[in-house]
């Protein structure tokens, strides 16, 4: 299963960007699927950003870094999970990967909990 993120660029701060995440290949029951969004900036370690909970998505969680500015959300008949960032800041500038698990249901937040990953899209907000 591949995931495939996309909806990067470079924007300026405070603007919004929306990020979006969708399987492809082989078939995918996307709604049984915990999703997150993890970041990598240059130098520093994979981190958490988001996550949505399986089927209706009614649980999420958030970073204290992204907390009040992002939502995740998932549209399963779309099989797409979103991440809308809103007031974008300086220090979010990095890789965004898209992450998925069927062995947790819940809105986890360690990366070893997600089993399928996306590519990653460049996500840079100028100051």
């Amino acid at each position: 299963v591949q995931l495939q993120a996309s909806g990067g660029g470079l924007v300026q701060a405070g603007d919004s960007l929306t990020l979006s995440c969708a399987p492809s290949g082989r078939p995918f029951d996307f709604e049984r699927f915990a999703m997150g969004w993890f970041r990598q900036a240059p130098g520093k370690e994979r981190e958490f950003v988001a996550s949505v909970s399986a089927w209706s998505g009614g649980a999420t969680a958030y970073s204290d870094s992204v907390k009040g500015r992002f939502t995740i959300y998932r549209i399963n008949t779309k099989r797409t999970v979103y991440l809308q960032m809103n007031g974008l800041k300086p220090e979010d500038t990095a890789i965004y990967y898209c992450a998925g698990t069927k062995r947790f249901a819940d809105s986890v937040t360690s990366a070893v909990q997600f089993d399928e990953w996306g590519q990653g899209t460049q996500v840079t907000v100028s100051s």
